[in-house]
């Protein structure tokens, strides 16, 4: 999930065709919400930008409370649900056409030992395992 005006240029022409869908932060709307959770319910995958944007200028970003308000829902219908923090890097910091790119995923974090944090106490790990994974991504590549 990703916010509307991140779905632009070569970037959402590519998320788009993978099945990715916008959903307003100030106003998500209930069948966005719904299908969100279905997807999770069913086994399937679902991937959440928990930043609210694409980072592609290398500026640290705050995460939304979407993700942990998602899973705290979705956790009633279905017995776990597992996050894999994902770090993405690119050969240039603000990426253009045919930049390098390397992902690393880290270890998988099952929301329902974290179920007890504050939204704000959950993010905070979050972010550090996702910042962790990034850097391993940059070192990749040798940045």
């Amino acid at each position: 999930m990703v916010t509307k005006s991140e779905m632009k240029g070569i970037q959402g022409w590519f998320l788009k065709r993978l099945g990715c869908f916008s959903i307003n932060q100030s106003s998500p709307s209930l069948s966005a919400l719904r299908y969100a959770i279905d997807l999770i319910v069913n086994g399937e995958q679902l991937v959440v930008f928990p930043e609210g944007k694409i980072n592609k200028y290398g500026k640290k970003l705050v995460l939304k409370e979407g993700l942990y308000r998602l899973a705290r829902l979705a956790i009633k219908n279905t017995d776990s649900i597992i996050v894999i923090p994902i770090g993405i890097a690119y050969s240039e910091v603000s990426p253009k056409f045919r930049s390098q790119f390397c992902l690393s995923f880290g270890k998988p974090i099952e929301m329902n030992n974290y179920l007890n944090l504050t939204v704000k106490e959950f993010n905070q790990f979050l972010y550090e395992r996702m910042l962790r994974e990034e850097e391993i991504a940059s070192n990749n590549l040798g940045r």
